[in-house]
């Protein structure tokens, strides 16, 4: 079949297992290749072939609503949807989102890039029906990951207490262990419970119970399964629960979904799936490597990055490195993670110190207020947390951190832009969130060394919170002084000049110093690594008769700029001129970093330019 052709996914209505098995060969070839060139998420998209495949063949999309969590995972049903020819530009500026996206197609009813947001917003659907009559059945597909979610144990209860509105709960499961007799045994029951005669037999057994004797029958037979399969925790919450299925089975999904379709109660399909299916090196993935990938080589499973004759390692591998160092002197704490061992790159320390390391699993909210008792009774956590997932867990920061001063170090991976993964997950809004906080100190480095130095201080010297910050970038990799002196909160001046005094911070100030020095301008650079507190003393000393230039990888509303335009306002200081550079409130689609720091005049030619335009 040529997939390019597809236009929607009508055609798959009266396709033969055997016609379906085909189809699923030529998707995971079709992935393998497209990813191959361009990168994406790799192994959840392989596993989820088959079940995607049955989703859309049983259901009837757009008027069914398909929900995918998070959506990294809707390679598939893209291709379903009419989308195959524009792969090749997959993740990229301007091209196919790496999730769903809602203006791409009327396939793509939810979009999000977080986890865990399918159950609710399915509730939320469930309940237009009232108002909506076009709307069809509400299909929620989650990870298991995903389910332990907090929000997604909320939504799980709630529907539960509506069993009139037919959710439809898809539970992929490619990671939960399950042994082997238990498991045969379940799926003998789950086979019973969907023969169409057996549901029959039992309905009609029921209506001849007396009524005083429906509820007994009930929790006894609950209690046989829930003692031979162990899965009466769904149907406890008022559920129908089918599985664990082979989710690679094109006649046990079809036959479970088709159930779930045709009864009237809530229902809940587990199915159990192999992440990375199709492709030896990612099926072999126990770490996560092949979940996101860079382009590579088919064949040898070897990445396509190109490296320049000195290594270089990321910035996330650099922090892990001194935390690793950090424990090896002995000294007394936590870091906690929320599910992110390998996006921040913790695999090392877990090896070494795996018990000084707590994952919390996709819980933010619980990974920060657990940081907050600790703290409380003497022992520093360090939270490693990419910026994005911080912002689910503002509550916590404001009320069980910051608001009992509570010495907690956050580690805020993903700071600022972080290319393919887009608008999701940009790290540009924790600073306009933290800024306002009371008690919080949030710190940006120039480099890796500078960040050692903010985390000595955080770690060692300060009492109460601290944020620092850094970007997802490669550094040289080097040995570097851990034990470097702390940086205690202030200010660098880089360069002095009569024209135009700019202020910055992060990766941007040492290219941009050296830019400025090689066009020979006349520039004040100045390194606001402490973004909260302001250094006051280097702000009463810049020439505010001279044009202020600051910049910021991040929103322009409540960030370092309105800090300072503030300060400044407060004194009754006159600036003649004042700009910012940053972004305006928008989200920042998809795109490799330089491309869209480019894009917004925010590398250093970019921001050469505003300062020659003031000169």
């Amino acid at each position: 079949m040529d997939l390019k052709a597809i236009k929607d996914p009508r055609f798959l209505k009266t396709m033969r297992i055997s016609e379906l098995e085909a189809l699923s060969k030529e998707i995971r070839s079709f992935l393998i290749e497209k990813l191959s060139q361009t990168g994406g998420h790799l192994s959840s998209n392989l596993g989820v072939v088959e079940l995607t495949l049955a989703m859309h063949k049983v259901f009837d999309s757009p008027t069914d609503q398909l929900i995918f969590d998070v959506g990294h995972q809707g390679y598939v049903h893209k291709i379903l949807t009419g989308r195959a020819a524009q792969f090749d530009t997959l993740r990229q500026a301007d091209g196919l989102s790496g999730f769903l996206k809602r203006a791409e197609s009327e396939h793509d009813v939810y979009e999000a890039g977080h986890s865990s947001t399918s159950l609710a917003a399915g509730a939320g659907m469930l309940f237009a029906k009232d108002y909506k009559a076009d709307l069809g059945h509400i299909v929620m597909l989650i990870g298991d990951g995903a389910m332990a979610s907090g929000m997604a144990l909320e939504a799980l209860n709630f529907m539960g207490h509506y069993p009139r509105r037919h959710p439809i709960i898809i539970l992929n499961d490619n990671e939960m262990s399950i042994s082997e007799n238990i498991g045969y045994l379940s799926k003998i029951l789950t086979r019973v419970r969907m023969k169409r005669s057996v549901r029959t037999l039992r309905r009609g057994t029921t209506k001849m119970i007396p009524k005083p004797l429906r509820g007994f029958t009930a929790k006894v037979e609950k209690r046989l399964k829930g003692f031979v399969a162990g899965h009466s925790y769904f149907e406890d919450l008022g559920y129908l629960y089918f599985g664990p299925l082979d989710g690679h089975n094109f006649k046990h999904l079809l036959t479970a979904l088709q159930i779930a379709k045709d009864e009237k109660k809530p229902c809940i399909v587990h199915v159990r799936t192999q992440k990375g299916k199709g492709y030896l090196h990612s099926e072999n993935d126990s770490v996560g490597v092949w979940h996101g990938v860079r382009p590579f080589e088919i064949e040898t499973g070897d990445f396509l990055t190109k490296r320049e004759p000195t290594a270089y390692i990321s910035t996330s591998k650099a922090v892990a490195n001194y935390l690793c160092h950090r424990a090896s002197k002995e000294k007394p704490f936590y870091v906690i993670t929320p599910a992110m061992i390998g996006g921040s790159e913790l695999g090392e320390f877990q090896t070494r110190y795996g018990a000084q390391l707590i994952d919390v699993g996709i819980a933010e909210q619980t990974a920060v207020t657990m940081a907050s008792g600790l703290a409380l009774k003497g022992i520093t956590p360090f939270v490693s947390i990419y910026s994005t997932f911080l912002q689910r867990a503002y509550d916590q920061v404001l009320h069980d951190v910051c608001r009992h001063q509570a010495h907690v170090v956050f580690g805020i991976d993903r700071a600022g832009l972080v290319g393919g993964d887009g608008e999701t997950h940009q790290g540009i809004y924790d600073i306009p969130m933290l800024l306002h906080i009371p008690n919080i100190i949030v710190a940006h480095p120039k480099n890796i060394e500078e960040a050692y130095g903010l985390f000595n201080y955080a770690m060692d010297h300060q009492t109460g919170p601290m944020a620092i910050r850094f970007a997802k970038e490669n550094i040289v990799d080097k040995t570097y002084a851990y034990d470097v002196e702390a940086i205690t909160p202030s200010w660098e001046v880089l360069t002095e000049g009569d024209g135009v005094t700019v202020i910055t911070f992060g990766s941007i100030l040492e290219p941009l110093q050296a830019a400025i020095k090689a066009q020979g301008l006349s520039v004040t650079l100045i390194n606001a690594r402490y973004l909260k507190p302001l250094d006051t003393s280097v702000l009463d000393a810049v020439d505010v008769t001279k044009p202020i230039v600051t910049v910021e990888e991040s929103i322009l509303q409540g960030g370092l700029g309105s800090a300072i335009r503030d300060y400044y306002s407060d004194q009754s200081v006159q600036i003649k001129q004042f700009k910012r550079l940053g972004f305006d409130a928008l989200f920042v689609q998809q795109g490799k970093r330089e491309t869209m720091l480019a894009r917004y005049g925010l590398d250093v030619d970019g921001v050469l330019k505003s300062i020659k335009e003031l000169l």
